[in-house]
C-alpha cells in the first residue's frame, strides 16, 4: 500500500489505515478514499487501466484532480463533489479541499499560472484559488472567497473579492489528524 494513500486516509477517517474490516467498510461507504486511492495509483506509476478508474470516480463525483498536480502528504477531501484542482498546481502537506472549490490557472495578465499553496491550508466551500500566487502555511480560505492574490502565512481570507485577516493558529479545529 502507497505510503502516502495511508496518510491521506489516516487524514480522511482519524484511523490507521490496516487492511481488514474497517477499512473495507471505509472503502465502500467513503468515495473520496477509493477517489484518492486511485489518483495517488495513477500519479505514482500512470497506467491505461488506473486512469480509466479515475475518470470513472472523476465522472461519478465531479471529483477533477489533475494528476499532473503536486499534491503533498496527507489530503483531506471533505464534502467532495465537484472539486477541481488543475494540472501543475502544487498543494502542500494537510491541505482539505471542500465541495465546489476550485483551484486552477490564469491564462494571461500577470498571474499567468497556476497557484502554489503551503501547508496546513483550508479551502472552504467554492472557495476559488486562481493565478500564480503563492497562498502560505496556516491559512484558511472562507467559503465562496476569490482568492487572486499572495496570502502570507498565518492568514484567512474572507470575501469576494477577499481580504486577509492575519490570525495565528488559522486552520486550528479545521486542519486536523496532520501527517508529520
Amino acid at each position: 500500500m502507497n505510503k502516502t494513500f495511508k496518510e491521506d486516509y489516516y487524514r480522511m477517517t482519524g484511523t490507521e489505515y490496516k487492511f481488514g474490516i474497517k477499512s473495507l467498510i471505509q472503502w465502500f461507504v467513503s468515495h473520496q478514499i477509493r477517489y484518492v486511492y486511485w489518483l495517488r495509483k495513477a500519479q505514482d506509476k500512470p497506467s491505461v487501466l488506473k486512469k480509466f478508474i479515475l475518470k470513472k470516480y472523476s465522472k461519478k463525483y465531479g471529483l477533477e484532480i489533475s494528476i499532473n498536480a503536486e499534491i503533498g502528504r496527507g489530503l483531506y477531501l471533505g464534502h467532495p463533489y465537484n472539486i477541481t484542482v488543475g494540472g501543475g498546481v502544487r498543494l502542500g502537506d494537510n491541505v482539505n479541499l471542500h465541495k465546489g472549490c476550485t483551484i486552477g490557472r490564469e491564462n494571461r495578465g500577470k498571474r499567468e499560472g497556476v497557484p502554489s499553496i503551503g501547508d496546513n491550508v483550508a479551502v472552504g466551500i467554492n472557495a476559488t484559488v486562481i493565478g500564480n500566487i503563492h497562498i502560505g502555511n496556516d491559512v484558511m480560505i472562507a467559503p465562496n472567497s476569490f482568492v487572486n492574490f499572495d496570502v502570507p502565512d498565518h492568514s484567512i481570507v474572507i470575501g469576494n473579492p477577499g481580504v486577509i485577516h492575519h490570525k495565528d493558529d488559522a486552520t486550528k479545529g479545521y486542519v486536523s489528524f496532520c501527517v508529520e
